[in-house]
């Protein structure tokens, strides 16, 4: 009942953009603080970037700093992620996380991502 849903992925050029979303349903979505990992075959997942319940904090990996924003619309339970100058290196699947004060953990099933020319 609990579903996290990625969309906007797909293939995009070096140095292109896209932007992706994450819906979320079936809990208190302003509650939980929002977050968005990815993950390339043999590779363990890694955070990209966080944001709090109010969107009034956010934090980046330094690998995607200063190219990639978080912000999330808590009327429309969805979280974002603007990709810009994108590298091959971002190419991954990209999910989101839903995390709570009490650690309840949700995950989306992923969006893949992949930049190549």
């Amino acid at each position: 009942q609990v579903h996290l849903v990625e969309s906007g992925g797909g293939l995009v050029q070096p140095g292109g953009s896209l932007r992706l979303s994450c819906v979320a349903s079936g809990f208190p979505f302003s509650y939980y603080s929002m977050s968005w990992y990815r993950q390339t075959p043999g590779k363990e997942r890694e955070l990209v970037a966080g944001i709090s319940t109010t969107g009034s904090t956010t934090h980046y990996a330094d690998s995607v700093k200063g190219r990639f924003t978080i912000s999330r619309s808590n009327a429309e339970f969805t979280v974002f992620l603007q990709m810009n100058s994108l590298k091959a290196e971002d190419t991954a699947m990209y999910y989101c996380r839903a995390d709570s004060e009490d650690t309840y953990t949700y995950w989306g099933r992923g969006t893949q991502v992949t930049v190549s020319s």
